[in-house]
């Protein structure tokens, strides 16, 4: 009878101790990078403005389209040529859900002119149908412009 005792209190204390163990929870979503990757996710994207230190260098992505997968792949065609790349938001500091503290990165592993747009960007204001970017180059102090508008 003793034993059956004994199974019974140790049955209670692994079902206290089970019921006491807490799942580590996510760390809320930041509502600011959503709204950004859900605008960006739906749809067709095109380059308006890519001013490099000055010089616009808008045309070398004439006629390409863009699109952001939630995947984080980043595909540009023009009908002809396919470029694929990466994506993603990144919170360089998480005191608040400001999009100040946003980074925008984009990266393709090429040696054309994509190669140019592979940096950590600054969001500059972003709507449902515009994305606008900057970056200061560590190297020259360059200011450079980027700009998305869905199509």
């Amino acid at each position: 009878m003793k034993n059956i005792q004994y199974c019974w209190i140790a049955a209670i204390l692994l079902g206290i101790t089970l019921s006491s163990c807490t799942k580590e929870e996510d760390p809320p979503a930041d509502p600011a990078k959503m709204q950004i990757e859900n605008s960006l996710e739906s749809g067709i994207w095109k380059i308006t403005l890519f001013e490099d230190s000055g010089k616009n260098e808008t045309s070398h992505f004439s006629g390409y389209d863009f699109t952001f997968e939630s995947d984080g792949t980043l595909t540009a065609e023009n009908g002809m040529d396919v470029v694929q790349g990466t994506w993603s938001i990144t919170d360089s500091n998480s005191d608040d859900d400001s999009r100040d503290d946003l980074d925008f990165n984009i990266y393709f592993n090429v040696t054309n002119d994509f190669e140019e747009l592979n940096e950590d960007w600054d969001i500059i204001t972003e709507t449902d149908l515009k994305l606008e970017l900057m970056h200061i180059s560590g190297g020259n102090g360059g200011t450079d412009y980027l700009t998305f508008e869905k199509k």
